[in-house]
């Protein structure tokens, strides 16, 4: 296909941001449309913890319109390389709006009560950062709701002048975030305010991002087969399940990959030279054994270890696992010969109950907070990986399982249901557990299947793992999806 300018607009990026799997998806999808031949750039805020002295600092300041008034921000810039592929970055420093301790609040969850004008400078530098670059991209690819009114703008003035042959996309990697405001917020999208344009801003009384950009995108992607059907239904659609249908035509799921050269068991750095294959996977034990001693869980290769790394907030089946006196993980740590090693932050009520169960039992042990190579060893070392999530939309951890030899527990939803196999105990056959219900008592009886395929199946462990392993999600096959996109997208415009 035509190589195309792609310009990423996104409140995340690793390394230099991010609080879940949107980071990941940015940075690896950018470096691997690059290595396709397009030119790919990335535009994202600069947060307080983003050191300006590792970056290059533009000369001309960059001057946007928001809520009636000029304000200024600098320019910042660097570059993701890998050999194969360069993606600039540029960084919108704006001190008051971006120059404090986290990304969207203090707390994962608490918001800055000013996300909206934060967000909508974003939105409207987008524009102005192309025109002082002399770069109009042939694509503004848009990530959820913080980017989402990019494709507002787009539609709403900036076609009628430089970017005229720009079409927008607009991924949505979470849909229970919508980035919902006061009405009266919409001041910093735009100086005037008509009942047509309120009517693409607002919903059920308030300034909705996500629905601006649902509503004027020219496509819509979501990161897996599954979530797009899923999001048009009541249960998980949040209120936008009818806009969603409506829009169907122009909806695509396409399934997030990985980056193997980062998630790799063979190459892993974080394994202390304990690294393995599907061919040799005898290292694994090591790791294993890294992890229990790290994490105070007593030595033992012979119980199964099962891993957790994930945000402690309600989608992700945190209240049926582990609620006070009603989640399922007191009795399964009581019941079971397992253990759990768990990594991850957010609500404050389930930071302080693991706390607490992690003092209480001796085969569950907890690290608050995000510790990157802790993951790499938790992802490698573990037997199990659980995810019971209520929804998820497409789910990366459980595809680093796969490629790791960790047999994933997954509940049937989202990407989760695109890419676990369930295991089937007649054959052996399956390169994970997958359930459906979410209950305590479900989980329960999940773990108890478990642990027994674990104890009792010890030749169907080595079958799945063998083909967990063999499975591929690579970005080169996400990628070709996004191109098609863009295609697609651009024949709307003739």
């Amino acid at each position: 296909m035509e190589k195309k300018k792609i310009l990423m607009v996104s409140s995340e990026a690793v390394p230099y941001a991010k609080t879940g799997g949107l980071a990941d998806v940015v940075s690896a999808l950018s470096l691997e449309l690059s290595r396709q031949g397009h030119d790919v750039r990335i535009l994202l805020p600069r947060y307080y913890h983003v050191d300006r002295s590792e970056l290059s600092c533009h000369p001309q300041p960059l001057s946007i319109w928001i809520n009636g008034r000029e304000e200024w921000t600098g320019v910042y810039e660097t570059a993701m390389e890998d050999g194969k592929a360069r993606v600039p970055v540029y960084f919108l420093d704006h001190e008051i709006y971006f120059g404090r301790d986290g990304i969207y609040g203090h707390r994962p969850d608490a918001g800055f009560e000013d996300n909206a004008a934060r967000y909508s400078l974003l939105c409207r530098g987008t524009f102005q950062l192309c025109r002082m670059l002399h770069w109009i991209p042939d694509v503004l690819h848009t990530h959820d709701w913080t980017a989402a009114p990019v494709c507002y703008l787009l539609q709403k003035e900036e076609k009628y002048r430089e970017f005229s042959k720009t079409v927008s996309i607009l991924t949505i990697h979470n849909l229970g975030y919508q980035g919902i405001f006061a009405l009266e917020d919409a001041r910093y999208l735009q100086q005037e305010m008509d009942s047509y344009h309120l009517s693409t801003l607002e919903f059920e009384g308030a300034l909705n991002f996500l629905k601006a950009g649902i509503m004027s995108a020219h496509k819509i992607t979501t990161v897996s087969p599954t979530y797009a059907e899923e999001i048009q239904g009541f249960d998980q659609g949040f209120n936008l399940n009818g806009l969603l249908h409506y829009r169907r035509e122009d909806l695509t799921g396409i399934l997030n990959g990985i980056d193997y050269a980062v998630w790799n068991p063979e190459s892993d750095s974080y394994l202390e030279g304990n690294n393995f294959s599907s061919d040799n996977i005898r290292p694994k034990a090591a790791v294993k054994k890294i992890i229990q001693k790290e994490m105070g869980l007593p030595v033992d290769s012979k119980v199964p270890l099962v891993g957790i790394i994930t945000r402690l907030v309600d989608q992700k089946g945190i209240q049926e696992l582990f609620s006070p006196g009603k989640g399922a993980v007191y009795s399964i740590c009581r019941d079971m010969d397992v253990q759990f090693a768990i990594l991850g932050s957010g609500d404050y009520w389930c930071e302080e109950e693991l706390q607490q169960l992690s003092d209480k039992l001796p085969n569950l042990k907890v690290y608050i907070g995000y510790n990157n190579e802790l993951a790499h060893k938790i992802e490698a070392g573990s037997d199990f990986f659980l995810m019971p999530s209520r929804y998820e939309p497409c789910g990366l951890n459980q595809i680093y399982s796969l490629a790791y030899g960790t047999l994933p527990i997954v509940r049937s939803t989202g990407g989760l249901a695109d890419t676990v196999e369930n295991y089937d105990q007649e054959t052996g056959s399956g390169t994970g557990f997958v359930f459906h219900d979410l209950y305590p008592d479900v989980l329960y009886k999940v773990m108890k299947w478990v642990c027994e395929t674990w104890y009792e199946r010890k030749p169907h462990i080595r079958k799945m793992r063998k083909k967990a392993m063999a499975q591929s999600f690579s970005w080169e096959k996400a990628a070709v999806g996004y191109e098609k996109v863009y295609e697609e997208a651009e024949e709307r415009l003739f």
